[in-house]
């Protein structure tokens, strides 16, 4: 049975939090994990409403801290459906912190998130089509798609590289590098 799609703007979802100073680092700053976990919330909700089931995370394709966030920052988290594969979604969050004094808005974070839907059964479940209503939900799937390309070829040439990388034939390579041999290696021939 096919699902009838549902648009972008049927699952769009924006949380918005304040930062208080107990997710503050030692420097005064917002603790990535904290918007990490909110990314993760965000991207919950949006999946969830789309799906109409319960979602699960499946990867955090990205995640750019392009600007600090500070105490006392308004932020808000934006997530939509970028794209939708049988049983995945990939949820695109937008997180702007808003300093509320001056009302300057600043965007300090991108990121990717691929959802599974799970049915009852606790099995992988169909999801609805995304209807693309306008050439930026299409420019978005579009780009989504070549992520998801590039990502599966990035992870097929680092598995064939790690299958020939031996200590052994490398071990020089360590040596310009910042970090100190703690056990005696051979020397090989030259």
């Amino acid at each position: 049975m096919e699902l009838a799609a549902r648009s972008v703007r049927f699952s769009e979802t924006t949380l918005t939090e304040l930062m208080i100073p107990s997710y503050a680092n030692f420097g005064g700053k917002i603790h990535g994990g904290i918007l990490l976990s909110l990314i993760d919330k965000v991207a919950y909700a949006c999946a969830s409403r789309h799906a109409s089931t319960y979602c699960v995370t499946v990867s955090v394709d990205a995640v750019d801290f392009l600007q600090p966030v500070e105490v006392g920052d308004l932020v808000s988290l934006m997530a939509s459906v970028n794209y939708v594969g049988r049983t995945s979604l990939v949820i695109g969050i937008k997180v702007i912190a808003e300093n509320v004094r001056d009302g300057v808005r600043r965007h300090t974070n991108t990121s990717y998130v691929t959802m599974v839907a799970k049915g009852d059964d606790d099995k992988p479940a169909l999801v609805p089509p995304l209807l693309l209503e306008n050439e930026g939900d299409a420019r978005r799937f579009l780009e989504a798609m070549k992520r998801k390309e590039l990502k599966e070829a990035y992870r097929d040439a680092f598995d064939s590289a790690k299958s020939v990388m031996h200590i052994s034939n490398n071990i020089e390579k360590l040596s310009a590098q910042r970090c100190v041999i703690g056990w005696e290696t051979k020397e090989l021939p030259k």
